[in-house]
């Protein structure tokens, strides 16, 4: 390098090396811009645990790709069989539509004195997460289970999701059960690489308070939160900004046609404001649940949620 190259180059640097401190100075340097969120669908948008012709997840997968979502969650209950050769032929279909498979989600429930009852849920959660593995699904929906005192679904909607406990058992007993088995599925969600997500999904996931007692006694970083829009009932924003810092994935409810068990009005704007504050940059999750026709009314979420999810 001769003389008068070293020269320029080093000038060159040290005007570099100044510019971002005076636009930094002057003002001219944009703030960071917040990317959009990601747009997903659950397969349960169209089934819906009712519409037999919406079950097949391949049916559901190219609806979702036609309408132009960016990624899928598929409800393990919906699936016809978790055989590893019907796993492949989903996560082979999904990347041929150019659709993440970003979410799984699943039932459990660990809300009995029964030991064996338990454990059998926990064997049932772990062979879970190696289909999510299977899959390349990053997350997993998981749950605390409900008390089984209601009736049906039905009846427990009409509490409000609000349980009694078994008789002679109370919360106490089953926050100890919850973790208790939590601690031992853990190992396998971390082997495979599988973040699992507490949802806000009845019993012991009705209040925040309930959902972070688990995560925060778990104290793992496998163990997050999938956060519901649609699960609390009364006084949403204040409950869904105690559980934003911790969420990996967000499902959103929408009720077009009306909810088949309940509609709340949510304000979508400021729940996308909620997340942003809340430096959430994760997938959002589409879970219809009202009475319009799914074809008509998927289409219309996605355009909502595209609009409150832009980012900044």
């Amino acid at each position: 390098m001769n003389r008068r190259h070293f020269l320029a180059t080093g000038a060159l640097a040290g005007v570099a090396t100044a510019l971002p401190s005076l636009a930094q100075e002057s003002g001219a340097i944009p703030k960071p811009v917040f990317p959009a969120n990601r747009i997903g669908v659950s397969s349960y948008s169209f089934w819906g645990f009712q519409r037999d012709d919406l079950r097949a997840i391949p049916t559901c997968l190219d609806h979702a790709a036609r309408m132009g979502f960016d990624g899928f969650e598929v409800l393990q209950r919906q699936l016809v069989s978790t055989d590893n050769a019907e796993l492949q032929k989903i996560k082979r279909q999904a990347f041929l539509l150019g659709l993440d498979l970003m979410g799984y989600s699943t039932h459990q429930g660990f809300l009995s004195p029964d030991k064996e009852k338990r454990e059998a849920q926990i064997k049932h959660t772990t062979d879970c997460i190696e289909q999510a593995y299977a899959l390349g699904i990053p997350t997993m929906r998981v749950n605390s289970g409900t008390w089984g005192t209601s009736k049906d679904f039905n009846d427990l909607m009409a509490k409000r999701g609000i349980e009694a406990p078994l008789e002679g058992y109370t919360e106490e007993d089953a926050y100890g059960w919850v973790i208790e088995s939590y601690k031992k599925i853990l190992p396998v969600a971390e082997k495979c690489g599988v973040v699992l997500g507490l949802e806000n999904h009845w019993g012991l996931g009705v209040t925040p308070e309930g959902v972070k007692r688990v995560v925060d006694a778990i104290d793992s970083p496998w163990l997050r939160v999938t956060l519901d829009t649609g699960n609390f009932l009364e006084d949403p924003y204040d409950r869904l900004t105690k559980l934003a810092p911790d969420t990996v994935l967000l499902q959103a409810k929408t009720y077009y046609g009306g909810g088949v068990w309940y509609t709340l009005d949510l304000d979508y704007t400021r729940i996308g404001k909620i997340m942003r504050d809340a430096n959430f940059k994760g997938y959002v999750s589409l879970e219809f649940e009202g009475k319009e026709d799914p074809l008509t009314a998927i289409p219309k979420s996605l355009d909502l949620l595209r609009k409150a999810f832009a980012g900044s």
